[in-house]
């Protein structure tokens, strides 16, 4: 007999992608992998919201949700801004290389 998903399997699912997440930001030095497991992290934080909204049958999770990818869309876009002017000046994205706003 086939058990269905319920609650638990998404949080299950939230908690790993918040982990791979946020190995990401920490382990890594290339500036576009940083802000990819950023999105991983920010999709997690979805996922709980959706979960938790179904769980509870109100909307306000969904809600929340959409302005999270929103926001998430809005920080892609500045961020691969940011990124090609960075890769313009200083020709590397490598996040430890990148040292502009020191004296």
């Amino acid at each position: 007999m086939l058990h269905p998903i319920t609650t638990v399997h998404y949080l299950v699912l939230s908690a790993a992608l918040l982990l791979i997440g946020t190995i990401g930001v920490l382990a890594r030095r290339n500036i576009v992998i940083i802000l990819m497991s950023i999105e991983l992290i920010l999709n997690a934080v979805n996922i709980n919201l959706i979960a938790f909204s179904h769980y509870f049958q109100q909307v306000n999770g969904q809600i929340f949700a959409i302005f999270v990818i929103t926001v998430a869309v809005a920080e892609a876009a500045v961020g691969l801004g940011i990124l090609i002017a960075l890769f313009r000046n200083k020709e590397t994205v490598l996040a430890d290389e990148v040292d502009l706003l020191k004296w």
